[in-house]
């Protein structure tokens, strides 16, 4: 017999007397383990595995379609079985199987049959993001000799090590992090001109640019630095982010946490 995950659902389905039921799915994996579809739309996968409480839940950015399923009991037992379509992370829609379908054929259903309520905006929406991602990808594929080559120049001891270095030196030499920091925004904004980047990423690189350095800085030393090594670390982490998943050829199902945070800093997700 196969292993299975175990499925909660929060979130509202079609037929409210099957909110309640415990579900099962072989589309994670499998590896008896809990989640809960919670009422916004998430997918949290709890932390029975990794030992811990409630705080150590992890949310599964998925991107793709799962079916859960179950068996109601009684004089007239049936089975009841729903497709969830996640799009980044967030349940797009959920639909019923009809009775008497099996868990796999769902590629081959006419899903005109169930058609969401109220859902043509959304889904308007997620064909544009979808669109918008797979543009982004083919950016990544053409850059990469470029990427590769600036995330090495920003990893080596002069690029890396000695600005680091400097910070704790207290040498006026870690103000030269700005220019890096701003040729690695340049670099990934031109991925994507057309999108904004992630305002969180723009208001901390807005805070560690800028900056010339004064006598009077050494007085207050980590306060007029430390945002420009904040700045540095999270343009990098995208640079190499960027270079981790260049290859990928089509958006994948389960979003790694370094592809996941890419899709927020173009404002995907």
């Amino acid at each position: 017999m196969g292993l299975f995950d175990t499925v909660h659902c929060e979130y509202p389905l079609p037929d409210a007397r099957h909110q309640g039921l415990e579900y099962q799915t072989k589309d994670l994996e499998c590896l008896l383990d809990n989640y809960t579809i919670t009422r916004d739309g998430r997918l949290v996968r709890h932390a029975s595995r990794f030992g811990g409480g409630p705080g150590h839940d992890i949310e599964w950015p998925l991107h793709g379609d799962i079916s859960i399923y179950t068996s109601v009991k009684g004089e007239d037992p049936r089975w009841v079985e729903y497709v969830v379509r996640f799009t980044h992370g967030r349940v797009e829609w959920v639909r019923p199987l009809p009775e008497g379908g099996r868990t796999g054929d769902t590629a081959t259903l006419d899903w005109d049959l169930f058609p969401p309520a109220k859902q043509e905006p959304a889904e308007s929406k997620t064909s544009t993001a979808r669109d918008a991602e797979e543009s982004l990808l083919q950016s990544l594929r053409r850059a990469r000799p470029e990427l590769e080559k600036l995330l090495t120049s920003c990893s080596d001891h002069w690029g890396y090590e000695d600005p680091v270095y400097r910070f704790y030196h207290q040498s006026f030499k870690v103000y030269g992090l700005q220019h890096v920091t701003r040729s690695i925004v340049q670099k990934l904004q031109a991925l994507a001109p057309d999108l904004p980047l992630n305002p969180w990423f723009l208001q901390i690189v807005e805070a560690g640019t800028g900056k010339a350095f004064r006598q009077e800085d050494n007085a207050r030393w980590t306060e007029m630095t430390r945002p420009i090594l904040e700045a540095f670390f999270h343009a990098r982490f995208f640079l190499e982010m960027a270079v981790r998943y260049a290859n990928t050829e089509t958006p994948p199902q389960m979003l790694p946490s370094g592809y996941a945070a890419l899709l927020y800093l173009f404002d995907l997700r």
